[in-house]
């Protein structure tokens, strides 16, 4: 029993020592079933020496576990830890994968934030010079061009001369899609902070700098990170009222269930869960509730 203990020992430690390794990534999301159910995640308290190693190996080297939901019964085994907790979204516990006894863990990783560049540009009527716009617009004789023509003629024509004419006063600029924005949270100085710390990293893989200095760059951009949510959580419920539409809009965000179409009942009264059988059975519903006779209106 002692040489089996040993054993497990060695095999933890070669595990702390890999997750250490690993952490220095610049992404790092590992997911998995730990089986430790004597630590309590809220707390960062362990009741066993191994338990604890676990828990001291991902706060020594500014790991983040996600999952705060148990996974079987009461205790969570499947543990969800990373290096960057804002890579993480959209976690979701619940039902089970054949006899498993734990519960299915889902999760999107999303990507790099910066990365991502859009080649699409859009007119940036914010920087349009409106005077110049009328001017134009104001040369053609609209009295003259619009005369015996149809509605829909007559449209048509404006709208062409609208669009030749705003390509001299608007000025285009690189449209930001929802790709390319940052999180709300990121201000300057923190993107400043984050930069700073990629760098130390790098520079302490070349052996440039030491372990420590590229520890405390870490845990301050950990902290500072921590803080911004913060304080942008804080601002936005202290600015519900005035601002419901940005609160609603992050509530949204951070669900963690999405809403879908349940299971439906045929006519057979049969449930039904795939996509092209729900499909038919709505189709059907709604053309019963529709005649081809339409009653005319009175006058």
């Amino acid at each position: 029993m002692p040489c089996l203990q040993r054993w497990l020992s060695q095999v933890d430690e070669a595990f702390f020592l890999q997750l250490q390794e690993a952490s220095c990534l610049q992404a790092l999301v590992l997911l998995g079933d730990f089986n430790h159910p004597n630590i309590c995640w809220k707390s960062s308290t362990a009741s066993c020496r191994q338990s604890w190693r676990l828990l001291e190996c991902i706060e020594d080297n500014f790991l983040t576990q996600v999952i705060d939901t148990p996974s079987q019964g009461d205790a969570i085994l499947d543990l969800l830890v990373t290096n960057a907790s804002e890579l993480i979204g959209d976690v979701k516990i619940g039902g089970s994968l054949g006899c498993s006894d734990h519960a299915l863990v889902e999760f999107s990783v999303l990507r790099d934030m910066g990365q991502v560049r859009s080649i699409v540009r859009t007119l940036n009527f914010r920087k349009a010079n409106f005077q110049l716009f009328k001017e134009l617009v104001s040369r053609t004789p609209w009295e003259m061009v619009l005369r015996d023509k149809g509605a829909e003629q007559s449209w048509q024509i404006f709208k062409d001369a609208f669009h030749k004419v705003q390509e001299l006063p608007v000025p285009r600029c690189r449209k930001s899609g929802k790709e390319g924005k940052r999180p709300a949270w990121l201000s300057r100085d923190m993107l400043v902070k984050l930069k700073s710390k990629r760098e130390l990293h790098r520079q302490w893989k070349q052996g440039r700098v030491t372990w420590e200095e590229y520890r405390d760059a870490a845990r301050l951009c950990r902290d500072g990170v921590s803080k911004a949510k913060a304080q942008l959580e804080l601002n936005l419920a202290r600015d519900a009222k005035n601002n419901k539409k940005g609160f609603y809009r992050y509530i949204n965000q951070k669900r963690k269930v999405k809403e879908s179409v349940p299971p439906l009942m045929n006519e057979n009264g049969d449930l039904v869960s795939t996509d092209e059988k729900a499909a038919e059975v709505l189709n059907d519903f709604f053309a019963s509730v529709f005649s081809g006779n339409c009653s005319p209106h009175p006058s």
